[in-house]
């Protein structure tokens, strides 16, 4: 069973590019309508398609399975859907722990997210100098909602 136990958090400096090794480029779609229900995403790094089927159990903890798609699949799919995320990801080697940050572009700029992949929730984090607020678990932070209401649409209504 494929589980994706993850904490998320605002970002308040730019002292995590010093921890950069590697960026790479994601763009990402939904077929889902409802976050209620399995979320079902399509997401380009450039070279290659994966569909990716996503639930939420408990906590920060969610089912994640994925799977690659012929290429060709890939484009037909994302080509024909209007609620879409576009986002540089940066990997980080922060204390001997994988960090991601998601710069997002377009309508979801300038929010900047961190996340981090853990092997258990109880398991003990350090948080590094350039986190700020958690935000695990608020829904209106997560992808598929920044594709349906952009960053940019907020205004002061959250």
């Amino acid at each position: 069973m494929a589980l994706e136990i993850e904490r998320r958090f605002l970002i308040k400096n730019e002292k995590w590019k010093e921890f950069v090794t590697k960026k790479i480029f994601i763009e990402q779609g939904y077929l889902s309508k409802n976050l209620d229900d399995w979320i079902i995403r399509i997401r380009s790094s450039g070279l290659d398609y994966k569909i990716t089927l996503k639930k939420h159990i408990e906590s920060f903890t969610n089912f994640e399975f994925e799977y690659s798609i012929p290429h060709q699949d890939g484009e037909t799919i994302m080509s024909n859907l209007s609620n879409t995320v576009k986002k540089e990801r940066f990997f980080l080697e922060v204390e001997k722990k994988s960090w991601i940050i998601d710069c997002f572009k377009e309508n979801n700029y300038p929010l900047e997210i961190a996340e981090i992949e853990l092997h258990r929730e109880e398991e003990d984090l350090n948080l590094p100098s350039f986190i700020s607020k958690e935000i695990t678990g608020l829904t209106h932070y997560s992808n598929f909602n920044l594709a349906n209401k952009p960053f940019s649409q907020w205004g002061k209504t959250i």
